[in-house]
């Protein structure tokens, strides 16, 4: 991957509607523009659906549980689910519309049921959850498919990371393993983007991102500056709308302000060097120092250390170069307080 792979997450945002699932495919895919240095920049590279079977998901006292607040769509915890679900014809609807965009397609399954929608249509990535790094026969499930795998690393150390890639590299070694902290939103302090460095260390042989939960655009930014190949951002038509990610999420403006950000950032990273950059000439020329004249220089003197100090354009001689003016003979007359030129002496 060239550049940073960016995926706009629905999760549950489509709140149980294609077509609000279908404007947020739109959203990911709109063109983002740099206004002050007239960049027309890459989009989001991809969206992200979620499918769950709903006879995979809890126990059954916790689907039958009363599930009452602002955010529900049901009375009970299962009802509230199927009304968020899309059946399988519905994801291949948004899949569709995706690819109509030129955008590839994540999807996260939760359950070995879901595994069904892949008689439909093969998404560019499956999407391990944080929650099921565990769950191995999910993940041997998954990996025999040979789709490419990406993994959330929010609820794991390094021993249940070791165990989910030991059962899918079994099948196959095409996988992605994000950081992520299972906290919505994820506090400052509980952060930790380091572990960015430490899954680069000691995983190099797969490509390590970040899956972010924080509020804000900022921590996407570090850590593609620590080295994270793969941002995924939750996404939202609306801040303000019913559901308990929503006001977690990016808005349109939000997601904008993002993609403009990780693309820019990309070009600021360059390369591992210390040059000096074509675009800084200018400057150079005009701020830095030269070797001038403290006081007037008639000709034939010979210039010494005590008749030198540096001013600005910086087009004459630098004071490394004093040996070459020093004990020079002036052969035009130079007034105090200008730079000395090769032309001035002999």
């Amino acid at each position: 991957m060239d550049k940073t792979y960016i995926i706009g997450e629905i999760g549950q945002n489509h709140n149980g509607s294609v077509d609000i699932a279908k404007l947020l495919v739109e959203l990911v895919a709109r063109p983002v523009h740099e206004e002050v240095f007239n960049l027309d920049l890459e989009p989001m590279n991809a969206v992200k659906m979620t499918k769950r079977d709903l006879n995979e998901e809890l126990s059954t006292s916790q689907m039958s549980r009363p599930y009452i607040n602002p955010n529900s769509f049901g009375k009970t915890y299962g009802e509230h689910r199927a009304a968020l679900e899309l059946s399988d014809e519905e994801h291949y609807e948004v899949y569709k519309h995706a690819k109509s965009f030129g955008l590839d397609f994540v999807e996260t399954l939760c359950a070995k049921g879901c595994l069904s929608l892949l008689k439909l249509f093969t998404p560019d990535y499956l999407k391990v959850a944080s929650r099921d790094l565990t769950n191995l026969p999910l993940l041997s499930a998954m990996a025999e498919t040979k789709i490419p795998i990406i993994l959330s690393t929010g609820m794991a150390g390094k021993k249940e990371l070791d165990e989910a890639l030991e059962v899918i590299t079994r099948h196959h070694s095409d996988i992605s393993i994000l950081h992520c902290v299972s906290q919505y939103p994820t506090e400052p302090d509980n952060l930790n983007l380091r572990t960015i460095l430490y899954l680069k260390k000691h995983y190099p042989q797969y490509r390590i991102g970040f899956s972010d939960h924080t509020i804000g655009i900022s921590a996407p930014i570090v850590a593609i500056g620590m080295g994270a190949e793969i941002i995924e951002k939750h996404i939202t038509i609306d801040r303000r709308m019913k559901g308990t990610d929503q006001a977690g999420s990016l808005g349109p403006d939000g997601v904008n302000r993002l993609v403009r950000d990780i693309r820019v950032a990309e070009k600021w990273l360059g390369k591992e060097e210390l040059y000096i950059d074509k675009s800084v000439q200018t400057a150079k020329i005009k701020l830095e120092r030269s070797i001038a004249t403290k006081r007037l220089m008639k000709v034939n003197e010979v210039i010494k250390p005590e008749d030198l100090h540096m001013l600005s354009p910086g087009d004459g001689y630098k004071w490394s170069q004093l040996s070459e003016v020093v004990g020079k003979r002036v052969i035009k007359e130079i007034p105090a307080n200008e730079i000395i030129y090769p032309e001035d002496i002999q």
